[in-house]
């Protein structure tokens, strides 16, 4: 266990990089960490930096993977599944793909446009923003392992129960008559790529989603710190705190309307829990702006009908709710 400690600590939660961004805080700017001019600074430096590395490895590597696993091969794979099977192989294909809620509807299309049933689209659709390596990694170098591993398996099941709903209810007759005349995704021989290719693709990756996500990693540790060294305490918990039986949908409606990818609402949680705000509550505020951005139901609604689409929310929206009740309930033996 010590040493598993110890590569935690270094790897996954960089405390030599929390020292060293105090250090230059302290000498080269000339701040005393303990006030909030400076405690904040530091936070925000150290967590800009750790979460462009761990973002930035852990991206490359994953787009490595999939860069044996093209579009088409993905959904021929699902495709012989049938049932909830089917819907537990999308959300666990979705927990691989590196993408925001808005990049993965382009892959939601051509899934659907290709024969898959709609519900392991949308068990596909919720996952992928929801749950990744990254953010699992990410949340482990945050909090510890066993949140980060009961946030995949809750993040999972959601895409599975949402999906298994939505196949149930029967609602092709409402997905838009343009997808399904859509020319299915093409099958790119990807096994054919040399090595070379193959990094080439994967560091592409990493400069395309970091140009994507990197305003929103600054705007969510810009929040952080302030909510970690500035906003009082007592404020938050008066608003957030455990005892609020609101905490949790409150946070889920707020985060709703918002937009940013799932590295720029960690830091925010990682403050929120700090002032102590639930696990629950901070995490259900995460999962409704990655799963649930405005950007992401506004692109949803030119493919699907409205029926759909208020079936779509209403679900993951309680679900959400339900997940952040349970966490706060039990978070306690997690931490």
């Amino acid at each position: 266990m010590e040493v598993f400690s110890l590569i935690n600590d270094t790897l996954f939660k960089m405390t030599w990089l929390s020292d060293l961004m105090g250090y230059i805080v302290s000498s080269i700017f000339g701040l005393d960490l303990t006030s909030q001019l400076g405690a904040s600074l530091q936070f925000f430096l150290f967590d800009t930096v750790k979460i462009f590395i761990l973002l930035s490895i852990l991206i490359f590597t994953v787009s490595y993977i999939q860069s044996y696993f093209p579009p088409e091969r993905t959904r021929k794979i699902i495709g012989r599944y049938k049932g909830i099977s089917a819907n537990i192989l999308g959300a666990l294909l979705g927990t691989i793909t590196p993408f925001c809620s808005c990049s993965s509807i382009p892959l939601f299309i051509g899934f659907t446009s290709a024969g898959l049933p709609i519900g392991v689209t949308f068990s596909f659709l919720i996952s992928s923003p929801l749950v990744d390596l990254a953010s699992v990694i990410l949340l482990a170098s945050i909090f510890n392992w066993k949140i980060a591993l009961a946030y995949v398996v809750v993040g999972v099941l959601l895409a599975v129960f949402s999906g298994t709903i939505i196949s149930k209810l029967k609602m092709e007759d409402q997905v838009e008559a343009f997808v399904f005349n859509k020319t299915s995704l093409p099958d790119i021989e990807m096994e054919k790529l040399s090595v070379h290719d193959r990094v080439r693709i994967s560091t592409e990756s990493v400069k395309e989603i970091v140009h994507k996500v990197w305003i929103y990693v600054l705007i969510g540790v810009g929040i952080g710190a302030l909510i970690h060294n500035v906003i009082p305490e007592s404020f938050i918990t008066a608003l957030l705190g455990n005892d609020k039986w609101y905490s949790v949908p409150l946070a889920t409606l707020v985060g709703v309307p918002m937009y940013a990818d799932i590295f720029g609402t960690l830091p925010i949680a990682e403050a929120l829990v700090s002032k102590g705000v639930g696990i629950g509550t901070a995490l259900a505020f995460m999962m409704a702006v990655t799963a649930l951005s405005l950007p992401s139901i506004v692109m949803l609604k030119k493919v699907i009908k409205p029926k759909l689409l208020i079936v779509f929310v209403t679900i993951v929206t309680v679900g959400i709710i339900l997940i952040g009740i349970l966490f706060n309930s039990f978070g306690m033996y997690l931490l």
